[in-house]
């Protein structure tokens, strides 16, 4: 039977949007297998990445042609960890299903994923397809949400759509849909994890975002922005990322994590050309932003000179010591043939750099290389100095064939 808080459910019920109704759940509660998808071991690999294991292959997904862009967070229970990935829709460039799978055994096996988001639903008469999942767990409740982007099917790509969200009571064997409020109403793209702010005594939730509806219309625009909440369901513009003067850059992506300064918030992000965004900066790098006021404003975005971007995925956070990290693709940028050594583009090595409280990066070290396509990592701290990982994972020439599981030390 699903638990749920007694508490949380009618405060959740009168907040949803006018009082719509929940959607079904969208998957039935099942155990954990105690052998499953996870108990396969990938090929060797070298760098600092330890109990790489496998949490499910796109050949288990038979209306899915990659499996895509997993995010991880600890579970209810010390060893439970919960990861949320996507399944590409056949013929569709990057929506598909969300679904989740729990490990009760530290990563070591993974059960039967259920569906968080469904595409093969209909909502009244649209259909819809789904992208980029967010999990999160405000401190001091059981609940952890999944916030998603939610596109027409219909649409070539997921670039226009609008934030969604499910919640799971009983640590990730069912989830359930919630409407929410959104008072910023533009397209979004959703990447990386939730963080909690504080400014004059309040506290307030931040999800980092960016839309790019340039790609389709030439009045748009690439604009990186925070989104900021007190509840998890309503949800309103807080700032955008300030863009150079010279030259613009296209940031998105970004990952917000603690600065070094009390207080101080800092993102760091993905990078391309503004006006072509095929080509990278000159030279790729990531840039950031700074915020020194909870979120509200941020200094205007400058070059991490240190920081490696090939216009993909980066993770950044900060240890429970202070220690930042930044786990990154090596390389060029995708698609870029030209190359030696990569005859069909980047996102191939995971690479990664630390920063001690107010020292210099260090030098770039190994996190996963096994001659094969990784790409879009995602981390969390299950105890200091100690991470879980996973990203999505394929073979020397074909991207997304699986999801992978590693743990990290920091040294």
């Amino acid at each position: 039977m699903t638990r749920f808080p007694r508490p949380f459910l009618p405060a959740l019920a009168l907040a949803v949007l006018g009082g719509f109704p929940f959607a079904a759940l969208a998957g039935q509660p099942r155990k954990a297998a105690a052998a499953g998808a996870g108990s396969a071991a990938p090929a060797p690999h070298q760098g600092d990445v330890t109990d790489v294991r496998v949490v499910r292959r796109v050949e288990q997904h038979p209306d899915a042609w990659r499996v895509w862009q997993p995010f991880i967070l600890q579970g209810e229970r010390p060893r439970h960890l919960i990861v949320a990935f996507g399944a590409m829709a056949n013929g569709k460039k990057d929506m598909g299903h969300i679904l989740a799978s729990l490990s009760t055994n530290d990563g070591e096996t993974w059960g039967e994923p259920v569906k968080v988001f469904d595409y093969h639903r209909w909502q009244g008469a649209i259909q819809f397809a789904y992208a980029n999942p967010v999990l999160f767990r405000a401190p001091g409740q059981d609940v952890i949400w999944c916030f998603a982007m939610r596109c027409p099917i219909a649409y070539e790509n997921s670039e226009e759509s609008q934030l969604v969200a499910a919640f799971t009571a009983d640590g990730g064997r069912s989830w359930t849909p919630v409407e929410l409020a959104m008072h910023y109403t533009g397209p979004l793209i959703t990447n990386a994890g939730i963080v909690v702010a504080e400014h004059e005594g309040r506290k307030r939730f931040l999800l980092p975002a960016h839309r790019n509806t340039l790609a389709a219309d030439p009045r748009g625009s690439r604009d990186h922005f925070v989104l900021s909440s007190t509840s998890l369901l309503e949800w309103k513009l807080e700032a955008y990322i300030p863009q150079p003067a010279s030259p613009r850059v296209f940031l998105h992506e970004g990952n917000v994590a603690a600065g070094d300064a009390p207080g101080e918030l800092r993102i760091v992000m993905r990078t391309a050309d503004y006006d072509d965004t095929e080509k990278t900066t000159s030279p790729p790098r990531a840039y950031s932003s700074v915020s020194r006021d909870g979120g509200r404003t941020w200094s205007t975005a400058a070059p991490e000179p240190e920081l490696h971007n090939a216009k993909s995925k980066g993770f950044f956070g900060r240890a429970a010591n202070g220690t930042h990290l930044y786990v990154y693709n090596d390389g060029p940028a995708q698609r870029d043939r030209s190359w030696p050594g990569f005859p069909n583009g980047g996102r191939t090595s995971l690479r990664y750099k630390t920063k001690s409280p107010g020292g210099a990066w260090s030098a770039e070290q190994a996190f996963f290389d096994a001659g094969t396509k990784n790409s879009y990592p995602t981390l969390v701290e299950v105890a200091p100095g100690d991470f879980r990982a996973v990203w999505d994972s394929g073979d020397a020439t074909t991207p997304r064939t699986h999801i992978l599981f590693g743990k990290f030390k920091l040294r």
